[in-house]
């Protein structure tokens, strides 16, 4: 079925093709590269049908306009001329022979550049000639014909600024002269051969003359001025007409009044070096005027990098024009170079924009609320039916105001950075100064000098500022082309209406009305331009309204329409203006617009001259959109041809280039006010390689400005993705820190991060580049990816460098990256951080669950922490050890990064090294806190099972040791005697013992297997505590959603036994209302979701009943022990216990024990100190699990030392010993004391955790039964029981 075209339409209206893309670039390129109205598209064809016998004029316009473009192409080969000799070959001497054929090739090179310097000097010859021809037609004193007009005026304005650059460019080029000096040196070694080479010789000589010869082209047209007759008349009516608009600023544009100041020193030296009067120049212009306009404006802009001087330039000419020479007053002004100190400061604050960016910015943001306000009345007028006539043409009239003054403020604003710029290069830097650089000031070439070093941070922040602003107005006036076209064309048509029917028709009225000729010229504008038809279009009614009043108020009314003049009728109007005010005398005294003597009245007079002006305004503004790409053309801050000339380089590092250096300045400053401005300075690139292919005409340069914009924006991506990861690097870090430390510091807002405006930047898709569209959030996005992985990368092998105890800080970085991620991801989108980290970690695969953290955790308890490390069991730490020799680690020196890669910047890497520090010299909870964090449930069950493959290995390896300690010990070894007392009973021991004396290495390498085996258990304990720790955490979480509430006897019992949990029963209920209600589109889903969370129960449900891992290492172990048992713990053949004979493992725990104890209290250490706690933990739980438990309490060398010591306490004995031996026995029986505690700590946790009610022991009853097994109690936790801190 068809869908009506009225509700298509009003669908199609409803989309949208804006997106949310903020606007922080400037406006995109103008693809037309045709003439608009501000020169006649059809070359002031229509000027003969208005009859005012301007023919000759209208001729001699199109002749001059086509010389100027003609003029501009010269100008532009002339101004992009590379040196060739540079580029050619040089044959080495073996080659000598061949010189001839390298002559010849030469010389074709060379030939086709010079043909083009040929042609440039036929040219400007013709041009010279045709323009003083013009000249001299229209200063004739029997003048016939009618003009010069006021385009015409300019057009001889413009073709001679031309002559004046093109002469510049000349003199400037000093690859010209030396490119000549070759060719003509090839050409005669060439031409040897060739016959009637004369005339060529003669053209050579002629274009070395012009080559030469400086300001060759203004002395040729000097010479074709006044070779017939004299053009004062006209010169001095151009120089006046230079002068009025320069000192009234009528000139709308910034190039007018550049072409009006490059053309006045020009046409000053041509009028005064008049055969006739020369001093009538000065009588109709004042030197005093003159003086102040070079004063004013003493650097001019002439190229991007040229600029002309107008002292400079009337001190050269002296020399050519000795009657100019009497001019003392204009020569004695002072060059740039040779202005005084304080006068260049002066004119320092006037040229540079840092002194006015303050209100240029009050300027810009006045002009965008008033244009926005303009453009919503516009809007409002639009869319209301029937609105009041009068109101609708003060707002389009207020738009067209608007509208001219954006003009103005760009206009004005680009030609203060053209000023700038003319003002560096004529400055340039006396003392420049490199931060990343040793080299002398001498060897920096001039561009440098002139930009690179020429530009202080503030003024490249002004810099930035302005062109954004310009920019962004250009932008402004751009999106509001469509709306505001019909406004303006009215509003112009308004103008001109109202002058030439309203204005027009009192002066003929009044002023005029007895001065046929003046009436006749009033009549004719009104003929040529008032629309007639116009003022009858209104209701009668309404014309009724205005026709009251006497013949004062008696007005024409007209009803607007959007109907503009033409660029010939405005052009005519100027000209009747014009003859109107000057009666067509061109000798007439004073300016355009300011003789006294004139008939006309002064209010008349001024009536006529602000529509003159208004006239010129017109062209601008009609001619809207190639107006707005001119004026926000900043293009030229890129190019530098002369000084590529003058450096004798192919091109200038990127550091050099003006708009890298803005670039660079924004993202370096790290100034929130600018970061959205970051993208403007890649408009001048785009300006220029628009001005590149179009204007200059040259592929090269396109190709060079393309090449650095590619290595440019590369960088740019780099620069800004890393500012961007570091300010939300710190951001995160800022937010990570304890509140309580910063509270408790008195410089805590040292690490807050002030707020950056990159939002903006990360939102842009579309960055216009050269013709280009570049996603730059893509490409932001990717490159955020890859500085992630390197971070994470960084961390981990940071990690590696390190030993176990860096795992706190390495979880916090690894925080503070997520975090930053986070944040990251709400204005980008990024891989997830999870699967950025398991990449990392190599932790991808389905069938692997190691990592690359596990691993590397694994390899350093096997390698560092298990041989080096030593508990304390009080503390629950593992310290390295100060006084055991450690066992070397092979680890990777620490490895370097960007401040980015840890917390962002220095005080924050600061704040988070501090709180790593406290983490550093231990390994404790917090530790394994961060180890069960970052593993996760994924890769810690294979690092537990490493571990305790680790245990059942260092079993294996004890075992040989064991059994050559028990072939060493003797066959028999009976109880203490008490009769010895403890002296004795260490000699005893010693006794026993001795036997060990020359195997030391059996001893240190038992102690150390047990000391690791202790130490994994401990580990595994620790891990035991933190795990049931966040499986409680897991459980209040879940049990609610589970139906599980705590029973009468502290088990977990089921809410509803048989029925649903509370998951299921939920979803199951939202399942049955889609199925019954048939609203729900799609009911299936929510069936799945049900099935989904019967899924989730059992899963839940399960994962609350794990078991204990220290309980499972345990039962490892005493499975490992069992293998071998049989050696370990033989069983007594006669069922009773064997005191003297046993062998068992306690037997050697307990030897070696006495020995460790012995040797700290003889190098005056604890036993802590040396071996740690884990000694105990390893061999006592390899006494309990193998049920040596009692054995060990009965027949432990330390504890029968201590019960004879108890004896033996009450007695004098020990105090007929010597001082010395008595503090030793003390000290040993301290250490003993403690050990027995440690070990019956050690029994009373293992007899909680893990009781051996299967297990089989040898024991006897007081009757003297066997006691074939023997049930343990379950007691407290023995970690629950010990001290807590501040207890």
């Amino acid at each position: 079925m068809a869908v009506p075209i009225e509700e298509a339409m009003a669908a199609l209206s409803t989309f949208s093709l804006e997106d949310d893309q903020p606007e922080i670039q400037g406006p995109g390129f103008w693809v037309s590269t045709e003439r608009g109205a501000t020169t006649s598209p059809i070359d002031y064809s229509d000027v003969s049908a208005y009859r005012l016998s301007l023919s000759e004029d209208t001729k001699a316009i199109n002749q001059l306009n086509l010389l100027i473009r003609e003029g501009k192409e010269m100008s532009s080969v002339l101004y992009t001329y590379r040196n060739c000799v540079k580029a050619l070959p040089q044959l080495p001497d073996s080659m000598k022979q061949n010189q001839a054929d390298l002559y010849l090739e030469t010389y074709q090179v060379l030939d086709l550049e010079m043909s083009r310097l040929r042609e440039i000097q036929r040219w400007q010859a013709s041009a010279a000639s045709k323009l003083a021809a013009d000249m001299q037609r229209f200063s004739r004193p029997e003048r016939r014909i009618n003009g010069p007009t006021i385009t015409h005026l300019w057009s001889m304005l413009k073709l001679l600024d031309v002559l004046v650059q093109l002469d510049h460019l000349k003199n400037a080029k000093a690859s010209i002269p030396n490119d000549f000096s070759w060719y003509k040196r090839t050409f005669t070694q060439v031409s040897v051969q060739w016959q009637d080479t004369d005339s060529v010789r003669e053209e050579l000589d002629d274009l070395q003359i012009f080559l030469s010869t400086r300001w060759a082209i203004l002395l040729n047209l000097h010479v074709e001025m006044f070779r017939v007759n004299n053009v004062d008349d006209i010169l001095q009516v151009l120089i006046v007409f230079a002068v009025e608009s320069l000192e009234l600023n009528f000139a709308l544009l910034f190039p007018e009044r550049h072409i009006l100041l490059r053309v006045l020193p020009v046409l000053v030296v041509l009028a005064s070096s008049s055969e006739k009067d020369s001093e009538s120049l000065y009588k109709r212009v004042k030197v005093n005027r003159l003086i102040n306009i070079f004063k004013n404006d003493p650097v001019i802009p002439a190229f991007p990098d040229l600029h002309l001087s107008p002292t400079s330039i009337l001190k050269e000419l002296s020399t050519y024009f000795p009657k100019f020479s009497s001019q003392t007053r204009l020569l004695t002004l002072h060059s740039p170079h040779e202005l005084p100190p304080r006068e260049a400061q002066d004119y320092q604050r006037h040229y540079l924009i840092i002194n006015h960016i303050g209100a240029i910015r009050a300027e810009h943001d006045d002009f965008s609320v008033r244009f926005a306000a303009s453009l919503n009345q516009l809007v409002l007028l639009r869319s209301m039916d029937g609105a009041d006539l009068e109101w609708a043409k003060e707002v389009k009239g207020n738009v067209y105001d608007m509208v001219v003054e954006g003009f103005q403020l760009l206009s004005r604003w680009t030609g203060r950075v053209w000023e700038q710029c003319a003002w560096k290069f004529s400055r340039p830097s006396k003392d420049p100064i490199s931060s990343d650089s040793h080299e002398i000031a001498s060897s920096y070439s001039d561009y440098e000098k002139v930009v690179r070093y020429n530009y202080s941070a503030e003024e490249r922040k002004a810099m930035v500022e302005l062109v954004s602003y310009i920019k962004g107005i250009g932008l402004l006036l751009q999106k509001a082309d469509t709306l505001v076209a019909d406004a303006l064309w009215e509003t112009i048509h308004a103008e001109v209406q109202d002058f030439v029917q309203n204005t027009l028709a009192m002066m003929l009225r009044t002023t005029f009305r007895k001065k046929k000729d003046l009436s006749r010229i009033l009549s004719d504008m009104r003929t040529l331009s008032a629309d007639w038809m116009a003022n009858t279009s209104r209701p009668e009614p309404d014309m009724q309204t205005f026709q009251h009043g006497g013949e004062e108020s008696r007005v024409s009314f007209f009803y607007p329409r959007p109907v503009a003049p033409t660029s010939a009728q405005i052009h005519c109007l100027q000209f009747l203006i014009y003859e109107v005010v000057s009666g067509g005398n061109m000798r007439k005294p004073g300016g355009l617009f300011g003789n006294t003597g004139s008939e006309i009245p002064v209010n008349d007079l001024k009536q006529l001259e602000t529509f003159f002006y208004k006239l010129g305004f017109f062209l601008h503004v009609l001619d809207y959109t190639a107006s707005v790409s001119d004026l926000i053309d900043v293009g030229f801050l890129w190019f530098r041809e002369f000084y590529l000339e003058s450096s004798r380089v192919i091109q200038f590092p990127i550091e050099c280039s003006l708009p890298w250096m803005l670039v660079d300045h924004v993202i370096e400053s790290q100034d929130a006010g600018l970061l959205e401005s970051v993208l403007i300075p890649f408009d001048i690139y785009n300006d220029a390689a628009q001005h590149a292919l179009v204007v200059l005409k040259q592929r090269f340069l396109y190709d060079e400005i393309e090449a650095e914009v590619d290595n440019c924006f590369d960088i740019f991506i780099a620069k800004l993705c890393d500012s961007v990861f570091t300010y939300y690097k710190s951001w995160a870090a800022s937010e990570l820190l304890d509140p309580s430390f910063l509270f408790a510091i008195d410089v805590g807002e040292k690490f807050s991060i002030h707020p950056m405006r990159f939002t903006a930047i990360l939102k842009m898709t579309r960055v216009k580049l050269l013709g280009r569209t570049i996603n730059l959030r893509s490409l932001i996005s990717e490159r955020m990816n890859k500085i992630c992985r390197d971070n994470i990368e960084f961390l981990f092998d940071r990690f590696e460098s390190q030993d176990l105890c860096a795992i706190v800080e390495l979880e916090k970085l690894i925080c503070i990256l997520r975090l930053a991620h986070e944040l990251l991801s709400k204005d980008l989108t990024l891989d997830s951080f999870g699967l950025m980290l398991n990449e990392m970690q190599e932790n991808l695969s389905l069938v692997s669950y190691s990592s690359r953290l596990a691993s590397q955790i694994w390899l350093e308890m096997q390698n560092d922490f298990l041989p080096n490390f030593i508990l304390c069991n009080t503390t629950q730490r593992f310290v390295r050890s100060s006084r055991m020799p450690s066992v070397p680690a092979q680890k990777p020196s620490v490895p370097y990064a960007k401040p980015i890669f840890y917390c962002g910047n220095q005080d924050l890497n600061s704040a988070y090294q501090s709180f790593a520090r406290l983490h550093s010299a231990f390994f404790g909870m917090p530790h394994m806190y961060s180890i069960v964090r970052l593993l996760g449930s994924r890769s810690l069950p294979w690092l537990i099972r490493a571990l305790l493959d680790h245990v059942s290995n260092k079993i294996t390896t004890l075992e040989p040791l064991i059994t050559g300690l028990q072939e060493a010990l003797p066959k028999s070894i009976g109880l203490l005697p008490f009769d010895g007392g403890v002296a004795g009973c260490m000699r005893n021991v010693h006794e026993h013992l001795n036997c060990w004396q020359s195997k030391p290495e059996l001893k240190i390498e038992t102690i150390r297997g047990i000391k690791e085996i202790g130490s994994v258990l401990y580990w595994i304990s620790l891990l035991d505590i933190v795990l049931r720790e966040v499986d409680t955490s897991q459980f209040m979480l879940t049990a609610p959603w589970l139906g599980l509430i705590p029973g009468p006897d502290g088990q977990i019992v089921q809410s509803h036994d048989g029925e649903d949990s509370p998951i299921i029963s939920l979803f199951k209920s939202v399942a049955a209302a889609s199925v019954s209600n048939p609203s729900f589109s799609n009911p299936s889903s929510f069936r799945l979701l049900a099935r989904q969370a019967e899924a989730a129960d059992l899963l839940y449900k399960s994962n609350n009943n794990a078991g204990s891992v220290l309980e499972y290492a345990l039962a490892f172990t005493s499975a490992a022990l069992d293998k071998y048992c049989s050696k370990w713990s033989i069983v007594p053949r006669t069922g009773f216990v064997d005191i003297t004979t046993s062998k068992d493992f306690y037997r050697i725990y307990s030897g070696l024990q006495i020995e460790y104890l012995e040797e700290a209290v003889q190098a005056q250490t604890s036993n802590h100190g040396m071996l740690g706690d884990s000694v105990a933990w390893g061999g006592c739980t390899i006494i309990y699990l193998l049920g040596q438990q009692l054995h060990f309490e009965l027949f432990d060398f330390s504890h029968q030392v201590l019960n004879i010591a108890e004896v033996e306490a009450g007695s004098s004995t020990l105090a007929q010993k010597s001082p010395q031996f008595v503090q030793g026995l003390e000290m040993l029986i301290e250490d003993m004391k403690r050990a027995r505690r440690l070990n019956n700590h050690v029994f009373s946790m293992l007899k909680a955790r893990c009781p051996l009610e299967d297990k089989q022991a040898c024991a006897i009853k007081q009757s003297g039964a066997i006691l074939h097994r023997i049930k343990f109690e379950n007691t407290v936790s023995a970690f629950e029981t010990l001290p807590q801190k501040g207890a």
